[in-house]
C-alpha cells in the first residue's frame, strides 16, 4: 500500500522547510555535522527533508515513512542531548570573519535553535499521528505496519524533552 495523501505531503513539506530554514542553515550546519549518527540515518533524514518530489508520484510505503520519521526523531534526540548545550561554540568556531549583519543572524539562529528543535519535534509527531491513522484505516482487519516496527515505541522518548 502506498500513501498518496495530500495531508502527508503537506506535513512532510513543512518538516523539510522548517529543517532547512531553521535547523540546518548556514549558521548551524557546522554544529549539526558534529552529531554522531550513522550514514543510513543521515540518508533517511535527507529523504524526508529534501526529496519530497520523489514521493509525490509514487507515494510512500508505510515502512519507508516510518523509517524516515524514526531517523528525524533520532536526530532531534541527539541534537537536544549533544548539540544544544554546545551550539554556540560549535556554530561560531572558525567564523571570525563574519560581518556584522551575519553575526546578528548567526546569534538569532543559535538563540532559537532549542525552540526550533521543539517545533521540529512537534511537526514530526503530527506527521506520525497522521500516518498511523492512515495505517490503521488501511490495515483492518490485519495488524497495522507500525505494530511491526519496535523502535516506533521509542518515538515519544526521542521527541519529548
Amino acid at each position: 500500500m502506498q500513501i498518496k495523501n495530500p495531508e502527508i505531503f503537506a506535513a512532510v513539506e513543512g518538516i523539510g522547510e522548517h529543517f532547512r530554514t531553521n535547523i540546518s542553515n548556514r549558521f548551524t550546519r557546522r554544529g549539526i555535522s558534529s552529531l554522531v549518527l550513522d550514514p543510513g540515518t543521515w540518508n533517511l533524514i535527507e529523504e524526508l527533508t529534501e526529496k519530497l518530489e520523489n514521493y509525490r508520484y509514487q507515494g510512500y510505503h508505510f515502512d519507508e515513512i516510518y523509517a524516515q520519521i524514526i531517523a528525524i526523531a533520532r536526530f532531534v534526540y541527539q541534537a537536544r542531548r549533544d548539540l544544544l548545550p554546545n551550539i554556540r561554540f560549535l556554530a561560531s568556531s572558525g567564523s571570525d570573519q563574519v560581518g556584522a549583519s551575519d553575526k546578528v543572524f548567526r546569534d538569532m539562529a543559535i538563540a532559537n535553535f532549542g525552540p526550533n528543535l521543539k517545533i521540529l519535534a512537534d511537526k514530526v509527531n503530527e506527521l506520525y499521528v497522521k500516518v498511523v491513522a492512515i495505517d490503521k484505516e488501511n490495515a483492518a482487519p490485519k495488524s497495522p505496519v507500525f505494530n511491526q516496527i519496535p523502535e516506533l515505541k521509542e518515538l515519544g522518548r526521542y521527541l519529548v524533552e
